[in-house]
This record gives structure tokens, sequence and C-alpha cells, in this order.
């Protein structure tokens, strides 16, 4: 009996598109065989629809007509089974579309791969690939990621981060603070990926501008120190808690900081992340290859990932110092090309995700998160009818 697999993508974010590209990446190299795959695509304003034309890249060019031509659904959970159901229901006859065994959420960005479809799988109790909640949350959000790797003696770059109310209130000794790092500095919005609102600020008119910029997209900046001599290595993690393994490395080739077209708009927009100009495996020595596979698999149990996740270095190709800059939780193309090098397929590689996320859901159902017994259902609860007096028991 085949696996119902439901692929999440699209979804409230800056990179919608990027998932999109992602998913049918990653339907398309699905064993057939193995899987009965429904696609559950979210759509910019939040609304969930499944239906046929949605495994064509063509179809999420005519937006008006993907919503016609496709069904809304809602996902529940009912008779002990996660349902698709039609949105809104029909009133005279069934509105069951499907069941899902497992969930592959290949979402990016805020709203997404922050940890709240993870919120809504869980509330589900629904079998899903990839990080958990706390997880996800920690690695989307880089000041929290940076503080936690750093209190683990995980090595990143010193920065600075805070909030549009405070920069406001207390912009000259913000700057000030950020100019002791001294130029060039690094500005990105704290919790978004692929790039977007990411800047290189030689000055302080630079600064205020990239500030200014990635305030449009967050709340919360984070202003780094620009590593000198900089190459970028990027490492993929497989696995879990229990085991986990590292992929071959790659060093992405630009003249300085990637942005959000290098990445997904200078080559093929249906290739994703595996367009990009890149070296695999990167040209760096056995005991940097070591560092960072170490420095990756320490990242991603630390911050308690399970899944696939990438994790992106910055290196001083002088002194060779090596840092974390960030980790991709649901990564871009879900990394398959750094598999592929090492001998793991794509198709491998989606099994690989359905059979940790099944292991996983069996393991937390076998721990107790409520109990059998009713603790309302004989006690006096004065309070709680809009009286004045205390509960008792």
């Amino acid at each position: 009996m085949k696996i119902r697999l439901g692929v999440i993508f699209g979804g409230m974010s800056v990179e919608h598109e990027v998932s999109v590209i992602s998913a049918l990446q990653a339907i398309n190299a699905a064993d057939k065989e193995k899987y009965d795959i429904s696609p559950i695509y979210i759509s910019k304003d939040g609304r969930m629809f499944t239906g046929e034309k949605l495994f064509n890249v063509d179809t999420f060019k005519d937006m008006e007509k993907l919503f016609e031509e496709n069904t809304q659904i809602s996902l529940i959970r009912a008779d002990n089974k996660i349902k698709m159901v039609k949105y809104p229901p029909n009133k005279l006859k069934s509105s069951d579309i499907g069941e899902i065994d497992v969930f592959l959420p290949v979402v990016h960005g805020t709203n997404c791969e922050d940890g709240s479809i993870q919120g809504l799988l869980e509330n589900l109790n629904a079998p899903y690939c990839g990080c958990n909640v706390i997880s996800s949350a920690s690695g989307m959000d880089k000041t929290v990621m940076k503080k936690v790797l750093a209190y683990e003696g995980i090595p990143v770059a010193k920065g600075i981060d805070f909030s549009n109310r405070d920069y406001f209130n207390e912009k000259e000794e913000i700057i000030k603070k950020i100019e002791a790092l001294s130029y060039p500095v690094i500005v990105k919005p704290y919790n978004l990926g692929s790039s977007v609102g990411v800047s290189k600020a030689n000055d302080r008119l630079e600064l205020e501008k990239g500030i200014s910029e990635a305030f449009e997209f967050t709340g919360k900046v984070l202003v780094e120190e620009c590593i000198q001599n900089l190459r970028e290595i990027n490492c993929s993690v497989l696995g879990d808690y229990k085991k986990a393994e590292t992929s071959v490395c790659e060093e992405p080739i630009s003249s300085g900081v990637l942005d959000y077209a290098d990445k997904y708009l200078g080559n093929s927009k249906q290739k994703g992340m595996a367009s990009l100009s890149r070296k695999v495996p990167a040209d760096i020595t056995k005991e940097q290859e070591e560092k960072i596979n170490e420095l990756a698999l320490k990242t991603f149990k630390v911050l308690g990932c399970a899944g696939v996740s990438r994790i992106d270095f910055l290196m001083n190709d002088e002194t060779k110092e090596i840092y974390v800059n960030e980790i991709n939780t649901i990564p871009g193309s879900l990394s398959f090309y750094l598999w592929e090098k090492v001998g793991v397929s794509f198709k491998d590689l989606i099994d690989r995700l359905v059979e940790i996320a099944i292991s996983a859901h069996k393991e937390k159902n076998e721990k107790c998160f409520t109990y059998e017994e009713n603790i309302l259902k004989n006690g006096s609860f004065g309070g709680a009818k809009g009286g004045s007096k205390g509960s008792k028991f």
C-alpha cells in the first residue's frame, strides 16, 4: 500500500516562489511506486488548495486560473486520521477529498519555515518531515540562533540586533555600536532566508539605507561584522538527534554577498538553488572540511534539528577562521544536489525524510501528553461561573 504523502508549499512569505520550485522538484523526484502524492499549495493570502494541476509549474503563472481550477481545502483530524476536506464544506454530500499519512513541508521563510506550519501539523498530531516547532523557530530567528550557538561555543560573527522601535528611539547610539564593529558590515532581516533584504554597507549612508530596506521586510534587524577575505562554504546535514551525517561541502561562486537574484533569478527558475554557480565539492583542505562537518553536526544537534538542513559558513581565507552564518531548516531544493555527490539520490533523500518523520511521530506518541482523568468532572469551580470565590476541589 502506498504512503499518502502531502507536500506543503507556497505560503505567506517573500520566498513563496522559491518554495514552489523546491516543492515541484521534490514531487518530481519522489518514488511514485511508493507514494501517492497530494500537492497542498498555500496561497499568498493563506488559503490551501489541492488539485492535479498543481503538479505543473505553468499553473502558477496565472493565479486566478489556479484558484478556479483547483480545490480549496482545510486539514482536519477525524476518525483518528488526517483528512483534506473541501472548503467551504458541501452541505449535501461528503466534503472529504483524501487522507494524508505523512506531510513533507517544502516551505521557506516567515509564516512557514519558522514553526508556523509545524505548529499546525503538531496540533493535528500528524507525522511530518523536518524540524519541529522549536528548532524551526530558532533556526529562522538569526538572533536567537546566534546566541544559542555562541553559548555552545560555536563560532559566529559579531553582531548587533535591534527592533524598529529601538532604532527610532536610539538611532545614534545603535549606529555607534555598529560602527564599533568597523565597516564594512552586513545588514539583514532577522528572520528571512534566500538573502532577502540583505545588503553590505561600507559607510554610514549605506548603513542607514540598508537598515531602512531591511525594515521593509521585518520588525527586527541584525547587523554583523563583514568577514574579510570571504569564502562561503555550505554543508548539509541529514538525520535526527539519534544519528546524523553530513553531505559534501559546496562553495557558491559570486563576486560578493549572494542576494536573492543571485540564488534564484540568474539562471533557470525551475532549478532553484541547484542552478547556482558553485564548486562541488568545495576547494578546501581535508582539515577545513572536517572542521566544517564537525560544526555543521554540532549546530544541527544543538538546535534540535531533524530531517535535512543546510548550514552556511563564512571563512576568512587568509586566517582560515570559520564561522557559522545561518542554518536553513528547509533548504532550497532540499539540498539534493549536495547529497547526490555522496551517493544519496533525490529519491533516496525523500525516503529518508519520510522514514525519520514516521519514527519521530511514533516516538512522540509513546509519551504522555494528557491524563485520562478529567479533573473538571467532579470539581466545583465557583470562580469559573463568574463569581468571586476561589475554585474548590
